[in-house]
């Protein structure tokens, strides 16, 4: 019901806009998170944005290069990234709840995509 998209290989200092569509599901009762998990590593925060996209929060790695936006109408949700770091490179996944509480927290979401890979290269 989620399908991330928009992944891939890029060099330090680039920019990549991941996708987030949504099927099966009211898309604007849902909060939206995007998490990664790098190798060897436990699945963290990236960016969460409640129903309606008036509130948003970053993880403190990514704030101010990176931007999570939604576009209701389309089903469909992004993040932005810019000025990425090799630090960067994980499976970004995004994640589905109804509510915005605890929206930090990975293990209370409902549904998520399958992931998509990125690579930042030094």
């Amino acid at each position: 019901q989620l399908q991330a998209s928009g992944g891939g290989l890029v060099q330090a200092g680039g920019s990549l806009r991941l996708s987030c569509a949504a099927s099966g599901l009211t898309f604007g009762d849902y909060a939206m998170g995007w998490f990664r998990q790098a190798p060897g590593k436990e699945r963290e925060f990236v960016a969460a944005i409640s129903w309606g996209g008036g509130t948003t929060h970053y993880a403190d790695s990514v704030n101010g290069r990176s931007t999570i936006s939604r576009d209701n109408a389309k089903n469909t949700m992004y993040l932005q990234m810019n000025s990425l770091k090799p630090e960067g490179t994980a499976v970004y996944y995004c994640a589905a709840k109804r509510d915005y509480y605890r929206h930090y927290d990975s293990s209370i979401y409902t549904y998520w995509g399958q992931g998509t890979e990125v690579t930042v290269s030094s």
